[in-house]
């Protein structure tokens, strides 16, 4: 759990992503590849379907994943189901969940993965969140590409400094 250096300006820009499924970066909106270009980190929650995207994120930046439900062998064998990330005095849990399941209840499945973290990225929903809740910060960026059931695409954006913000983009 290796920790992220700060860009210049003491702040930190992590993009981050989910629910893409797409096989490569060719599918993803032109604007989201610029504002991936930019990043410290890149991050994807999961649902890549596609190995060639993953790799193709690699190409671009420093590239922290999980896998998700839908994932194949090839991008389970290289991403973890679960990560925690250190971002400045910051912990980030990520997880899709890979196993799946309604969304109703995905806070309460995904919550009993973590301890001690200070935000946790998910997708799975392919809904936009940005709230806190008991001093956690749930951040789902939504799909970056719009697949249903998304009303639109969108990602989102974690900038790290004093203290950890979220923000979230539609594309």
């Amino acid at each position: 759990m290796a920790g992220v250096p700060y860009s210049e300006g003491g702040l930190l820009k992590i993009i981050v992503l989910s629910d893409t499924h797409s096989d490569s970066i060719s599918s993803l909106p032109r604007k989201l590849v610029e504002e991936l270009s930019s990043a410290d980190l890149i991050i994807h929650a999961g649902d890549f379907t596609g190995h060639q995207l993953v790799n193709d994120l690699h190409r671009l930046g420093s590239l922290r994943g999980v896998y998700g439900n839908l994932d194949g062998p090839d991008v389970r064998s290289e991403l973890p189901e679960i990560d925690t990330i250190e971002a400045g005095s910051f912990r980030i849990g990520v997880n899709h969940p890979a196993e799946g399941g309604s969304p109703t209840n995905i806070e309460q499945r995904i919550r009993k993965k973590f301890q001690d973290v200070d935000v946790i990225i998910h997708g799975h929903s392919h809904r936009t969140k940005n709230e806190r809740k008991d001093g956690v910060l749930w951040f789902n960026p939504g799909s970056a590409t719009g697949k249903f059931p998304s009303l639109k695409s969108s990602y989102g954006v974690l900038t790290v400094g004093d203290e950890i913000r979220g923000e979230l983009f539609d594309l």
